[in-house]
């Protein structure tokens, strides 16, 4: 034939035809914005390896609160960097420590306006860094100690909840986290908190930059219970134990590495799947577009596009307030 029959670019020669015909339509409303608040600061402090990223004291996290709302940003994701750490994570669960006291301002100033979140794990509260308490002696020395661990999240679960906190980001990958935090938090009337279970979360190199974010004192990694980056499989496997015991929606971390994951996740379940653009994704943009190697704008909104198109109905990302804003320009 002299010419093609079909012409696939008919539908690509306008902006306006672009937009008419294209298939996902990322929303503000679908971004979240981690936030990390320390205590005893008293203005914010920047996080040298992730550029625009900072260290809230209480009263600029309600200001960045406020202008995350105004953007249209659909919820926060909040950490918390204590002043002192022990074995135990003691921060974590205390209602007046520097987390909880954040989810109350947060739920205060914005918390009719958007989805007030709260991570629920505790390496950000332990002197050694690692996601639970460890086992004090025998053989196993210097672990985590799975089902003691349990026991101090079902305490912090109780006292997000407490503070505030709409819905809890379960991410310490504890075999029945879910479970026993859903119990507990139904035996005490708070059948209404959202459990979101991070149950795809991969012993991954792209956190980097968040360690400097929280302080982490992690001697080590953290493989021996987080998911082998190369195992594909085991996600589904843990995502189905997660929604059996009572997750409410289920995420992917990291996203962009890991988009087959999400994809294969995102069809095997009936409740929402989230991922998380973690702080190795954003720096890597970062140090690219400061380079001028690529345009920062349309290389952030492609990344949130390509998470979406893989499955996810929300992205945790940290440029959600300037990506909001971009979304809305049109």
């Amino acid at each position: 034939m002299p010419f093609p029959i079909e012409r696939p670019r008919r539908l690509r020669a306008t902006p306006a035809l672009r937009a008419l015909v294209r298939e996902q339509r990322l929303h503000p409303s679908q971004l979240v914005l981690p936030m990390f608040v320390k205590e005893g600061l008293d203005a914010p402090r920047e996080v040298t390896s992730l550029p625009g990223v900072v260290q809230h004291s209480r009263a600029s996290l309600v200001d960045a609160a406020h202008e995350a709302v105004e953007a249209g940003v659909g919820g926060l994701m909040l950490f918390g960097v204590p002043a002192e750490r022990d074995a135990r994570g003691s921060g974590a669960d205390d209602p007046d420590g520097i987390l909880n006291l954040g989810l109350r301002d947060l739920a205060e100033a914005v918390g009719n306006r958007t989805v007030v979140m709260a991570d629920l794990c505790l390496d950000e509260f332990t002197d050694h860094g690692h996601c639970g308490v460890l086992v004090p002696d025998g053989p196993r020395a210097g672990t985590v100690d799975n089902d003691a661990t349990l026991a101090r999240y079902v305490s912090m679960a109780l006292a997000q909840a407490d503070a505030g906190a709409t819905v809890l980001g379960l991410s310490g990958m504890m075999d029945g986290q879910v479970g026993v935090v859903r119990a507990a938090l139904d035996e005490a009337g708070r059948d209404d908190v959202v459990l979101l279970a991070y149950a795809a979360k991969y012993a991954s190199a792209f956190y980097g930059p968040f360690r400097e974010a929280v302080e982490s004192t992690l001697v080590g990694d953290r493989r021996a219970y987080q998911q082998d980056s190369a195992n594909r499989r085991e996600a589904l496997r843990e995502v189905r134990l997660d929604v059996e015991e009572g997750a409410d929606v289920v995420m992917v971390k990291p996203a962009l590495p890991y988009l087959d994951v999400l994809s294969d996740v995102a069809q095997a379940v009936d409740v929402p799947v989230w991922a998380y653009q973690v702080s190795g994704e954003l720096a890597m943009v970062e140090a690219a577009a400061a380079r001028g190697w690529l345009d920062r704008e349309r290389t952030i909104l492609e990344t949130l596009a390509s998470v979406q198109r893989a499955g996810a109905d929300a992205v945790l990302t940290y440029w959600a307030v300037e990506a909001a804003r971009w979304l809305r320009e049109g």
